[in-house]
This record gives C-alpha cells, structure tokens and sequence, in this order.
C-alpha cells in the first residue's frame, strides 16, 4: 500500500493539525480565507493563519482563499477542492486591487520530504513537494478515481529550501495521480546548489500517474516557470492526459551542469502542448561526448515514449520555441514507442549546435525520433541542423525502424536543410527553404556545405528526460 514518506513527524501533521475550535464552528462551511497573523482577513469568510490548517479544516469541494502574504509551509491536499490566491480586496483579475502576492516559500530549516516518486514505486525517490496534489490508495493499496484540485493566482518558490544532496527530488507542484488545474501560478526556484545540478533533480511542475494502476487529467496553462534545477513542466506516466498551453517556461541558459528540459511529456502520457513559450535550455559540456560515448543536449519540447495512439494523437501546436539545442523532439528508446505525434504551426528560433573537438553536433529545430508523426506549417529560423528531421535512427519496440511520417508546408529559414527525411519512408512536401543547403534530403545526416560546418555524426545524441 502506497503510503506519504515524511523524514520529521512534523511535517505530517502539520498537514492534519485542525484547531478544534475552528473546525468545529465550521465544518459545513463551503469556503474560507487564509489569513497571515496580524493582518485583515480579504474576505469575510472562516479564517486560518495557514493554508494547510485551511485545507484540513474544510470539507471537501471546498474553496480555499489565500489572502496576499508570504506563506512558509508545504501543503499536502488529498481532497477535492480549489485553492485560490486572492488580491488585498478579495478578487483576482480586472477586479483585483491593493497588493497581490500570495507566496509559499520554503519552511525556516528548509522543505522535508513528503512523499515518495511513483517511478520504480514502491521504491521510488523521497520526494519534497512544496505543494502535493494526491489521490490516496483505498485500504487495499489500490488507486481509486483521482481527486480533482485547482490552484490558481499564486506563486510558489523553492528559494532557500535546504537540500544539498541528489538524495531528495525538490518538485514546486507535484500531482500524484490527481487530476486538476493549475492556472496562473508561478513557479521558481525550484533548485539545489550548482554543485548538485547533475542529479536531475528540480522540477517546477510535475504530473505523474501511477504507470497503469493510476490515472489523472491535468490542465496546466497561464503559467510563469522559470529558476528549476531539470525541467520546468513535467507530464509523465501511462493513464495521465495533459494539457499544458499558454504558459513561459525559461531554462537558465547555457549551462555545463545539466541538460534541461523545458517541457517532457513521457512515458506513456499523452494530451496537448499548445501555446507555450519556452526558451533558454541548453547543455554546453563537451566532456559528456568522450565519458559516456555520446552527446547529450537539452531541449525545449521533449516527448519520450509517450503516449500517442492513431485515434488520439499528441498534439504540440502554436509553440515558441528559442535559443534551446533541440527544439521539438520526439524519442522512442526501444522500450516503447512515442508515435503519432502531429506538429504544427510552431516557431522555432536558434538551435545552437554542441562543439567538440575534431567536429560539431547540428542539432535539428524538430526531430521526430519515432513513427507515424505529421509536421505541418512550422516555421523554423536558424537551426544549427535541419528544419524538420523525419528520424530513422531510433528503433521501436520489436526492433521497428523510426522515421515514418510526413512534413508538409514547412517554413526553414538558414538550416543545413529543409527537411532531412530519414531513410524509412518519411516524406516531404511544399517546404519553403531559404539560406538552405538542400531543401529536402535524404537520410539521417546534413548535406556537407552547411557555411563550412562539419557534417552531423550518424552517432543519435542523447536527450536527457528526467527519469527515476
């Protein structure tokens, strides 16, 4: 039976501790605010000094008003309900006035651990979530219909939260097989110390289920991510569908200490990426492409043995995507497959190439490593390697070459080509090519004569998805 790990009993019941009084005024009530000691309640409702007593006092399908302040707590929450930031006048929006900043910040002496990662359960990873979203097993250790859970108007930062090892995961939203929305949150600073950045730990937004025995439906739009340690917005595992649209997702640049991803969806998850700027993740450490036999890059986009069938494909649509080594990437690693995606009208800007000695690895704006995918109508501006790469060199399941598929009306301004279109039947139509050295080309390799650059090594390069 899946149980939460807390490494202090404090934390645990910190999460359940209900003051008797309080809750026994108000156990019907539909709605309360959460108010900081010494300030105004915004709203005239039941009030608590934290949002976990708030959380805990109320009953289920509740709304949880959180009034502007700085809140240093985790909140776990196994019950449906709606958590809502709120403006010094009660409102969010156009009718928000007075400050406006609910904060959950770390605990004086740092987060502790308070769940455990559902990968590789139930031996999973420690985990300390800031704020934990989690569907309990019934008393037969079996997942029941997921809770439902709305965040929005809030922001969460892991600023000093105290880990110094790759012993814990810190994750600033996680959903345990929960379903919900997460809506105009921020999310920041979901680090550990640079010398602890290789763990792949650190992630801003994640969403797991149980890999078959759990399931959730998640929304995750309007949202500000940015300071994490692995990836920004995280969607993994079989039974969970997301949509994650219109949010800013920012990398920390180039780094040599980690290869981030701005968005994964993997392992047998499925849903939309829609709307979404994402920018400044890239890995610069030559070193990996001699100690551990390959390269590997960072990514803006990254599906991995996802979870796209014929009827209901993954669709990544109306993306931004800038100064990321691959923009779009679609990876099948032979344990399962990560078809039918369809790719359309992104933009993808400066896919900047990794420099080693003796040559340089072109990475493409959109490489689609698996079968059965579409990209159409992209519009790609100086990628290090091609437009659109239709890649036969991974292989599927029962040893089924990649590289299946169609690029149709794609837009490639200065690329080694348009579109490279693998050698396993992807094909190629209406690309519109400028500052190009072939329009379409065959194969898995760019065309020699890219301004002088080497060409692409048949070696794949390796994406780094944050796995356990």
């Amino acid at each position: 039976m899946f149980r939460s790990v807390c490494s202090r009993a404090a934390l645990c019941v910190l999460g359940a501790v209900v003051f008797f009084g309080i809750a026994s005024r108000n156990a019907s009530a539909a709605s309360a605010v959460v108010t900081p000691p010494g300030t105004t309640p915004c709203k005239n409702l039941a009030s608590y000094p934290t949002i976990s007593q708030a959380v805990a006092g109320v009953p289920a399908g509740s709304t949880v008003f959180v009034c502007p302040g700085t809140y240093a707590e985790q909140v776990v929450i196994n019950k449906n309900l709606t958590l809502e930031g709120v403006s010094g006048n009660g409102y969010v929006g156009s009718a928000a006035s007075g400050e406006n900043n609910p904060v959950i910040v770390s605990p004086s002496g740092g987060v502790l651990v308070n769940t455990t990662d559902l990968y590789g359960y139930p031996s999973g990873q420690p985990t300390a979530a800031q704020v934990l979203v989690q569907t309990l097993p019934n008393i037969h250790g079996v997942w029941v219909t997921p809770i439902s859970v709305t965040i929005s108007n809030l922001a969460v930062d892991g600023s000093n939260n105290g880990l110094n090892s790759c012993t814990t995961d810190l994750v600033g939203i996680y959903y345990q097989n929960a379903s919900g929305t997460v809506n105009h949150v921020t999310a920041r600073y979901q680090e550990l110390p640079p010398a602890d950045f290789g763990c792949q730990d650190g992630l801003a937004i994640y969403a797991q289920s149980g890999y078959g025995t759990g399931t959730g439906t998640v929304i995750i739009e309007n949202s500000s991510v940015h300071d994490y340690d692995k990836n920004g917005i995280t969607a993994d595992g079989v039974g969970l569908v997301a949509t994650i649209t219109s949010n800013y997702i920012v990398g920390i640049g180039a780094t040599t200490l980690i290869g981030q991803n701005g968005i994964q969806l993997s392992d047998g998850a499925a849903g939309k990426i829609e709307s979404n700027v994402v920018t400044d993740d890239v890995y610069v450490n030559p070193s990996d492409c001699y100690t551990n036999g390959a390269c590997y890059s960072a990514t803006g986009i990254l599906l991995y043995d996802s979870g796209g069938a014929s009827g209901s494909p993954v669709t990544i649509s109306g993306n931004t995507i800038s100064n990321t080594q691959g923009g779009i990437v679609v990876v099948t690693d032979g344990a399962e497959t990560a078809d039918y995606n369809n790719v359309s009208s992104n933009r993808v800007t400066q896919t900047p190439a990794i420099v080693v000695t003796g040559y340089t690895y072109l990475l493409d704006a959109i490489d689609l490593c698996s079968n059965n995918n579409t990209a159409t109508a992209n519009t790609v501006f100086y990628a290090a390697g091609s437009g659109v790469h239709l890649d036969s060199s991974c292989t599927e399941p029962g040893s089924v070459p990649s590289g299946t598929g169609s690029a149709t009306n794609n837009v490639v301004n200065e690329a080694c080509a348009g579109v490279l279109t693998g050698s396993n039947g992807g094909t190629a139509s209406g690309t519109s090519t400028y500052s190009v050295v072939e329009t379409t080309a065959s194969g898995d390799a760019c065309p020699v004569g890219n301004g002088g650059a080497p060409t692409k090594p048949a070696t794949k390069l390796k994406t780094q998805p944050r796995r356990r």
